[in-house]
């Protein structure tokens, strides 16, 4: 039903599950990941209940994170992506996640389960929902939107998103150890000459 590109551990099914999804039932195919969606349902109406209990998972175990990366198609050679990321022990409401939403995969992740949104378009569409729920998350939402709603059409304007994109992962206590530079990144990248 539906399929997905993954890298080479995806690919040879280590340690992943795939699950597909018809509009009433989800099965268990292979163990690693839950499959993404074929249309997405994002835009679809949703109670204020269903948003809000969204918005309590991101704010208590979920993460928004922006990185950006070389990407030889694109006009300055990097691209900035944003990706949503809820935590839980229990799969079972990341399957309601991602039924609800249509959007994402689920993936094992040692003793967890993470609900991953990578669409950028999917991801803007929820944080609009949820946003007026969120109370932890809130200053997360308006960078990421920031970021999301900016076209690059220089290089100062990729140097601004690099710079929201360092905002946004300082908020990331996880990643402290691991948090890129990503303006310093891209001036490297560039020559004064350029």
């Amino acid at each position: 039903m539906w399929k997905r590109k993954g890298n080479k551990q995806a690919q040879n099914g280590e340690g992943q599950f795939f699950i597909k999804l018809s509009k009433d039932l989800i099965t268990t195919q292979v163990p690693g990941i839950i499959i993404i969606m074929k249309a997405n349902a994002v835009g679809k109406k949703y109670s204020e209940v269903e948003r809000a209990y969204m918005a309590g998972f991101l704010d208590a175990d979920g993460a928004i994170m922006a990185t950006i990366e070389k990407h030889q198609e694109k006009k300055f050679r990097f691209r900035v992506r944003i990706t949503l990321k809820i935590t839980q022990r229990d799969k079972a409401n990341l399957i309601w996640f991602l039924k609800k939403f249509c959007v994402g995969h689920i993936r094992k992740n040692r003793g967890t389960h993470d609900w991953i949104v990578r669409d950028q378009k999917a991801i803007e569409l929820l944080l609009n929902l949820i946003s007026p729920y969120l109370t932890v998350k809130r200053n997360q939402v308006v960078i990421a939107k920031q970021i999301l709603r900016k076209r690059i059409k220089s290089l100062q304007d990729l140097l601004n998103v690099a710079r929201l994109a360092d905002t946004l992962s300082r908020f990331n206590v996880r990643s402290k150890n691991r948090r890129k530079n990503f303006t310093s990144m891209i001036q490297e990248h560039f020559s004064p000459n350029d």
